[in-house]
Protein backbone atom coordinates (compact mmCIF):
# COMPACT_ATOMS: atom_id res chain seq x y z
CA UNK A 1 0.00 0.00 0.00
CA UNK A 2 1.51 2.85 -1.52
CA UNK A 3 -0.41 5.26 1.88
CA UNK A 4 2.18 2.81 4.22
CA UNK A 5 5.23 3.30 2.21
CA UNK A 6 5.21 7.21 2.83
CA UNK A 7 4.91 7.06 6.60
CA UNK A 8 7.87 8.60 8.29
CA UNK A 9 8.45 8.97 12.00
CA UNK A 10 8.95 12.80 11.30
CA UNK A 11 5.60 13.22 9.57
CA UNK A 12 4.02 11.20 12.98
CA UNK A 13 5.85 13.83 15.40
CA UNK A 14 3.20 16.29 15.44
CA UNK A 15 0.48 13.58 15.95
CA UNK A 16 2.83 12.43 19.10
CA UNK A 17 4.06 16.26 20.17
CA UNK A 18 0.09 17.21 20.49
CA UNK A 19 -1.47 14.04 22.28
CA UNK A 20 1.59 13.34 24.85
CA UNK A 21 1.34 16.64 26.50
CA UNK A 22 -2.70 16.53 26.45
CA UNK A 23 -2.69 12.55 27.60
CA UNK A 24 0.02 14.01 30.66
CA UNK A 25 -2.28 17.30 31.58
CA UNK A 26 -4.91 15.00 31.68
CA UNK A 27 -3.99 12.22 33.04
CA UNK A 28 -2.27 14.68 36.23
CA UNK A 29 -5.38 17.04 36.44
CA UNK A 30 -7.64 14.24 37.06
CA UNK A 31 -5.47 12.57 39.47
CA UNK A 32 -5.93 15.62 41.41
CA UNK A 33 -8.86 16.11 41.51
CA UNK A 34 -8.84 12.71 42.40
CA UNK A 35 -6.57 12.93 45.34
CA UNK A 36 -7.68 15.97 46.47
CA UNK A 37 -11.54 16.91 45.97
CA UNK A 38 -14.00 14.35 47.30
CA UNK A 39 -16.38 13.32 44.89
CA UNK A 40 -19.56 15.26 44.38
CA UNK A 41 -17.73 18.29 45.94
CA UNK A 42 -16.61 21.93 43.87
CA UNK A 43 -14.82 24.52 44.37
CA UNK A 44 -15.29 28.04 42.71
CA UNK A 45 -12.59 29.85 40.64
CA UNK A 46 -14.79 32.33 39.03
CA UNK A 47 -18.02 32.32 41.67
CA UNK A 48 -21.36 31.88 39.66
CA UNK A 49 -19.44 31.18 36.53
CA UNK A 50 -16.60 28.77 37.26
CA UNK A 51 -15.87 25.83 39.44
CA UNK A 52 -13.63 22.69 39.64
CA UNK A 53 -15.87 19.97 40.53
CA UNK A 54 -15.23 16.41 41.03
CA UNK A 55 -17.73 14.42 38.82
CA UNK A 56 -17.72 10.81 37.44
CA UNK A 57 -19.33 10.27 33.76
CA UNK A 58 -19.88 6.75 33.31
CA UNK A 59 -21.01 7.53 29.35
CA UNK A 60 -19.97 9.36 26.22
CA UNK A 61 -20.76 13.38 26.11
CA UNK A 62 -23.17 14.84 27.79
CA UNK A 63 -23.86 10.96 30.00
CA UNK A 64 -25.37 9.68 26.53
CA UNK A 65 -24.93 5.95 26.69
CA UNK A 66 -24.13 6.22 30.41
CA UNK A 67 -23.19 2.57 31.96
CA UNK A 68 -22.23 1.36 28.55
CA UNK A 69 -18.53 0.87 29.10
CA UNK A 70 -17.79 -1.74 26.85
CA UNK A 71 -19.37 -0.62 23.81
CA UNK A 72 -17.52 3.08 24.69
CA UNK A 73 -14.52 0.84 25.07
CA UNK A 74 -14.78 -0.63 21.76
CA UNK A 75 -16.06 3.36 19.75
CA UNK A 76 -13.03 4.26 21.49
CA UNK A 77 -10.90 1.34 19.69
CA UNK A 78 -12.48 2.85 16.26
CA UNK A 79 -11.98 6.25 16.64
CA UNK A 80 -8.29 5.12 17.20
CA UNK A 81 -8.34 3.47 14.17
CA UNK A 82 -10.40 6.50 12.02
CA UNK A 83 -7.70 8.61 13.77
CA UNK A 84 -4.52 6.50 12.12
CA UNK A 85 -6.42 5.78 8.92
CA UNK A 86 -6.73 10.07 8.60
CA UNK A 87 -3.24 10.45 9.85
CA UNK A 88 -2.21 8.04 6.70
CA UNK A 89 -3.96 9.68 4.17
CA UNK A 90 -2.97 13.30 5.17
CA UNK A 91 0.27 13.24 6.96
CA UNK A 92 1.32 15.35 4.40
CA UNK A 93 -0.99 18.34 6.06
CA UNK A 94 0.87 19.64 9.71
CA UNK A 95 -2.94 21.14 10.21
CA UNK A 96 -4.29 17.46 10.05
CA UNK A 97 -1.72 16.05 11.83
CA UNK A 98 -2.01 18.36 14.64
CA UNK A 99 -5.67 17.96 14.70
CA UNK A 100 -5.35 14.17 14.86
CA UNK A 101 -2.74 14.93 17.96
CA UNK A 102 -5.69 16.38 19.95
CA UNK A 103 -7.89 13.91 18.76
CA UNK A 104 -5.95 10.60 19.74
CA UNK A 105 -4.28 12.78 23.55
CA UNK A 106 -8.58 13.06 24.37
CA UNK A 107 -9.34 9.90 23.31
CA UNK A 108 -6.91 7.91 24.85
CA UNK A 109 -7.00 10.05 27.81
CA UNK A 110 -10.80 8.96 28.52
CA UNK A 111 -10.17 5.70 27.19
CA UNK A 112 -7.80 5.19 30.29
CA UNK A 113 -10.07 6.07 32.74
CA UNK A 114 -12.89 3.54 31.42
CA UNK A 115 -10.44 0.83 31.33
CA UNK A 116 -9.12 1.70 34.89
CA UNK A 117 -11.85 3.34 36.92
CA UNK A 118 -14.76 2.54 34.83
CA UNK A 119 -16.14 6.17 34.73
CA UNK A 120 -14.58 9.48 33.00
CA UNK A 121 -13.31 11.89 35.84
CA UNK A 122 -14.28 15.36 34.59
CA UNK A 123 -13.73 18.66 37.02
CA UNK A 124 -14.27 21.77 34.47
CA UNK A 125 -17.74 23.29 34.94
CA UNK A 126 -19.14 26.55 33.46
CA UNK A 127 -22.48 28.01 33.85
CA UNK A 128 -24.76 30.62 35.49
CA UNK A 129 -25.28 30.07 38.96
CA UNK A 130 -27.88 32.82 39.60
CA UNK A 131 -30.01 30.89 36.78
CA UNK A 132 -28.71 27.53 37.97
CA UNK A 133 -27.87 26.95 34.41
CA UNK A 134 -24.25 24.75 34.28
CA UNK A 135 -22.90 22.66 31.20
CA UNK A 136 -22.05 19.71 31.95
CA UNK A 137 -19.17 18.84 33.70
CA UNK A 138 -15.61 17.93 31.21
CA UNK A 139 -11.99 17.06 31.29
CA UNK A 140 -8.91 18.33 29.21
CA UNK A 141 -9.37 15.35 27.19
CA UNK A 142 -12.74 16.62 26.17
CA UNK A 143 -11.23 19.63 25.89
CA UNK A 144 -9.02 18.11 23.09
CA UNK A 145 -11.52 15.83 21.51
CA UNK A 146 -13.03 19.27 20.65
CA UNK A 147 -10.52 21.13 19.48
CA UNK A 148 -9.12 18.01 17.59
CA UNK A 149 -12.49 17.26 15.63
CA UNK A 150 -12.65 21.72 15.04
CA UNK A 151 -9.63 21.78 13.49
CA UNK A 152 -10.65 18.23 11.06
CA UNK A 153 -13.87 20.34 10.36
CA UNK A 154 -12.41 23.35 9.45
CA UNK A 155 -9.67 21.27 7.38
CA UNK A 156 -12.25 19.28 5.02
CA UNK A 157 -14.45 22.62 4.79
CA UNK A 158 -11.73 24.69 4.17
CA UNK A 159 -10.79 22.35 1.29
CA UNK A 160 -13.83 20.79 0.29
CA UNK A 161 -13.13 21.95 -3.32
CA UNK A 162 -9.98 20.22 -4.13
CA UNK A 163 -10.39 17.28 -6.03
CA UNK A 164 -6.98 15.65 -5.95
CA UNK A 165 -5.84 12.86 -3.89
CA UNK A 166 -3.91 15.07 -1.32
CA UNK A 167 -7.32 16.37 -0.38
Amino acid sequence: MKILKNFTWRTALPVIGVALPVLALDWVSKWLIRQHMPYGSGYPIIPGFFNLRHDRNSGAAFGVLAGQRTFLILVTFVALAFIFVYYLYFQHSRWMRISLGFLLGGAVGNFIDRVYLGTVVDFLQFGIESRGLFWPTFNVADVSVCIGAGMLIFYIFRNRHRRDENF
